[in-house]
């Protein structure tokens, strides 16, 4: 993993209500900056040795390397999911001005 302060949290999950549950938790809590939702897609994977198919939608969480542990630990038990998937995606840079927004956002106040 990069250095870098800020990273996405990739997350996927069975619909939008249920993403929407968890990013208002995470930006409620200043744990994320931002959590995108993007429109469903098909996934297709193998789940105790059956082919499953399925709607899902993912979501990009905006949040600072330093909060990981803390971001995954209160969407775990929100999330729908027996083994949900959280993946970390460096950020590399960006716009100071919006990373300036994103450091605010995550401290606590």
């Amino acid at each position: 993993m990069s250095d870098s302060e800020f990273v996405f949290v990739y997350s996927t999950f069975p619909d939008e209500a249920a993403a929407r549950r968890v990013g208002e938790v995470l930006v409620t809590q200043r744990l994320a900056a931002c959590v995108n939702i993007y429109p469903p897609m098909h996934s297709i994977y193998e789940w105790h040795g059956n082919l499953e198919s399925g709607s899902e939608v993912a979501t990009f969480i905006k949040t600072r390397r330093t909060q990981v542990g803390a971001v995954i630990a209160a969407a775990r038990p929100l999330h729908p999911y027996a083994t949900p998937c959280f993946l970390v995606l460096p950020i590399s840079t960006g716009n100071e001005d919006y990373l300036a927004w994103a450091r605010e956002q995550t401290e606590a106040k």
